[in-house]
């Protein structure tokens, strides 16, 4: 994972992530994208993104293949969300915070996450 060490913490420990920061995810909290402003611009009047259940289902399967246990996921989620992403408002921040998991486990590359991403701008940019 790139950028600077905010520290590692040891399950042993108690603490369940890896919480080095990463660049690409810095980047993506400073943009203020939250579903709260960009639904407006869409005349979307719904309380929670479509992508929403997209991420749960992506945390089920997870879970469920044995990659990300839930309640260790959570844990890790709020570990991050009283650390890095603490200005990340949700559900953006459990967005960014099963990113920064998958990325620190080693279950996708910030490589792989930079393509992603990329590739649902420009969806959203078409529209």
């Amino acid at each position: 994972m790139s950028g600077s060490t905010v520290g590692v913490q040891e399950q042993a420990e108690g603490h369940f992530v890896d919480l080095s920061r990463v660049t690409l995810l810095d980047s993506l909290g400073s943009e203020d994208q939250t579903w709260d402003k960009l639904a407006p611009r869409w005349c979307v009047t719904q309380p929670e993104p479509p992508w929403k259940v997209c991420l749960d289902a992506t945390c089920d399967a997870l879970s469920a293949g044995g990659a990300l246990d839930s309640l260790e996921r959570r844990h890790a989620e709020d570990e991050l969300g009283e650390t890095l992403y603490s200005e990340i408002p949700n559900p953006e921040r459990q967005l960014v915070s099963l990113a920064h998991i998958m990325l620190s486990r080693g279950l996708m590359t910030e490589e792989e996450l930079a393509r992603h991403i990329r590739t649902v701008r420009a969806r959203l940019e078409a529209v």
